[in-house]
């Protein structure tokens, strides 16, 4: 297996020592591990910030939002953002490390200010779910509006099928999540009156989905504008045909590889890859 230093991707080569299809790295250390996981992880906040600052979808409010890694040595402890410091702004210097208990460790960063509705909703999250390595949460604009429906999504599109039968509504909301009996319930893609939330195996399936599903989410807000403006109904997928596009590109690893183009632009942006030689 070979890495490239430029995109993080380890490749799979033949016998001929042709690349035939990128695989997620793999790594001699955690402590390897844990460098590049929090390389990403910093990354995936920059992106949520150009994504703000380019496509004007608004990732960024104020002080809300948060994505959250799970340690590779610490295993029930995870990286999350330092409270108040602007997505944009964020490198792996600055991460928190945080047990379940809400504590902030000597690994963490200086600005040591821990977003407790972040910290009440992954710590049972990756509680919950030891499959998750990472989890994402912004008030996101048209996530925002789509759940103050109250409705899961309607497969009107390809790329809404990425999630047929792999998102929940959770239909109560309390305010914001500052109590533990409250983050125990948060599960859901979908949190009404709120926003919405991934979580997924890898940082680049859950970039990828979460800007799929505020995308999936402005769609059918629009599509629904549109039908009643008209005096007609959207037509959805049929569920054997959404299943279908479901396993081509609904997927983790269908998710990690259509993020990849998302951390490629950013570090050709800033000329800045994680160095796999250091």
């Amino acid at each position: 297996m070979a890495v490239s230093s430029e995109t993080g991707v380890a490749a799979m080569m033949d016998t001929s020592g042709k690349s035939v299809f990128p695989v997620p790295p793999t790594f001699s250390t955690k402590i390897e591990e844990r460098d590049y996981l929090k390389f990403r992880l910093a990354q995936a906040f920059r992106i949520f910030a150009e994504i703000s600052y380019i496509g004007h979808l608004g990732y960024n409010e104020g002080v809300a939002g948060h994505i959250t890694v799970r340690d590779p040595i610490k295993t029930d402890c995870f990286w999350v953002n330092p409270f108040g410091l602007h997505f944009s702004l964020i490198q792996p210097s600055d991460l928190l490390l945080v047990d379940h208990q809400g504590k902030i460790l000597d690994e963490s960063g200086p600005r040591r200010i821990l977003n407790t509705a972040a910290y009440m909703i992954h710590s049972s999250l990756h509680t919950a779910r030891p499959d998750v390595l990472c989890a994402a949460h912004t008030h996101s604009i048209h996530g925002k509006a789509f759940s103050a429906l109250g409705v899961e999504l309607d497969m009107l599109t390809q790329d809404t099928c990425a999630f047929f039968n792999d998102h929940v509504l959770y239909n109560q909301f309390n305010g914001v999540v500052l109590d533990a009996e409250e983050g125990k319930h948060i599960a859901a893609a979908i949190l009404r009156n709120h926003g919405i939330l991934v979580a997924t195996d890898s940082i680049e399936a859950t970039v990828f989905f979460f800007i799929a599903l505020e995308k999936a989410c402005q769609v059918q807000l629009m599509a629904d504008a549109a039908a009643a403006g008209t005096g007609r109904k959207t037509v959805k997928i049929p569920p054997e045909d959404a299943l279908n596009t479901y396993r081509a590109n609904g997927s983790l690893r269908a998710g990690w590889f259509q993020g990849l183009p998302e951390f490629q632009l950013l570090e050709a942006r800033e000329g800045k890859s994680y160095d796999f030689a250091k």
